[in-house]
């Protein structure tokens, strides 16, 4: 996915329905108050050792689908194939 307002490429590794995180979190953090009652994703940041979490109407696909360097990757995939990651199956 690519992050539509900081223009950052990273891999969705998790997904809530709805925001989950603290209010002083979103306080600080969410300036452009997006809908809490809406998706939010945890998303492993390209060429970073950090993840993210993002509102769904921040995040677009990528149009770039080669792979993405984060040191988690190893620890959650098994592999990439056709811009898709293999989650572990253990």
């Amino acid at each position: 996915v690519s992050h539509n307002r900081f223009d950052y490429r990273g891999v969705v590794v998790d997904v809530d329905g709805s925001f989950q995180g603290s209010e002083a979190w979103y306080d600080q953090v969410a300036r452009s108050r997006p809908p809490k009652d809406q998706p939010w994703y945890r998303v492993l940041v390209d060429g970073a050792e950090h993840e993210t979490y993002v509102a769904e109407r921040h995040l677009e696909v990528a149009p770039d689908t080669t792979p993405v360097a984060h040191p988690e990757l190893a620890r959650l995939f098994e592999g990439y194939a056709d811009g898709i990651y293999l989650r572990q199956t253990h």
